[in-house]
């Protein structure tokens, strides 16, 4: 079985589940040790590799993350420089609320031979971008405007539309650096639609926000910066989950 058959299989009973997104840049082998290294509660589902630009090679890192745990590994790549054979499978987005083509297909037709040849486990994701109060990483990365959230019609199709066009998920996100997660009253909408995993992730700080999006509607909630600067909240994610 595949691990995103494992993962659907899993939310499909019910459960709730969350991802670790480690940007490269942001943690050290210690902090990597301190998060992972010395406990066998409290760890995430899956962990996310990635970030909208880094400056550090993937493979110490993923090499890193596997050595210290049993999780699985997948890239969460920002560009094409962000491939690696050391991980598990790679979160193939397509930046469905952009129309960038670099972001919907040109860099995934770059990318497609050394994904084969490396042996990644592909899981299709269609990625849209609600927009907040600041500009993300995201956003100027990718040269690509964020749906409004005042606008859920046009959110909630688009996340259809992305559904209909074989993504394997939906990805809700506020991107990294967000000053508030995607609201709930938006998840709610986009979840009563689609049929495929809800993905969300970005600005979630609190495990009252982490509490709300779940019982909104979220499959699966993504968290990175709150748990790099507040390694506690990965157990209190742990534990949320488990219990939903």
């Amino acid at each position: 079985m595949s691990i995103f058959s494992d993962m659907e299989s899993n939310i499909r009973s019910g459960k709730k589940l969350f991802f670790l997104l480690i940007d490269p840049d942001k943690v050290s082998f210690d902090g990597l040790d301190l998060l992972l290294g010395n406990s066998h509660t409290g760890l995430p589902d899956l962990i996310l590799v990635g970030g909208s630009i880094i400056s550090r090679p993937l493979d110490p890192v993923v090499e890193k993350i596997k050595d210290i745990s049993s999780l699985p590994v997948f890239l969460f790549p920002g560009s094409l420089l962000q491939l690696s054979g050391k991980a598990d499978g790679i979160l193939m987005i397509s930046l469905i609320s952009g129309r960038n083509p670099e972001y919907l297909i040109g860099n995934h037709v770059t990318a497609a031979p050394l994904i084969k040849h490396y042996g990644l486990e592909v899981i299709p994701a269609g990625y849209i971008l609600i927009g907040g109060s600041v500009s993300t990483s995201v956003e100027i990365v990718s040269h690509s405007h964020p749906l409004p959230a005042q606008k859920p019609d046009i959110i909630v199709a688009t996340a259809l539309a992305g559904e209909y066009t074989g993504n394997s998920m939906i990805y809700l996100e506020k991107g990294s650096g967000a000053d508030s997660p995607v609201p709930a009253s938006l998840v709610k909408k986009v979840k009563e639609e689609i049929t495929v995993p809800l993905v969300v992730g970005g600005g979630i700080k609190t495990i009252e926000q982490a509490d709300e999006l779940y019982r909104a509607g979220a499959d699966v909630l993504v968290v990175g910066n709150a748990i790099e600067t507040h390694p506690e909240f990965l157990a209190q994610m742990r534990e949320l989950s488990d219990k939903m």
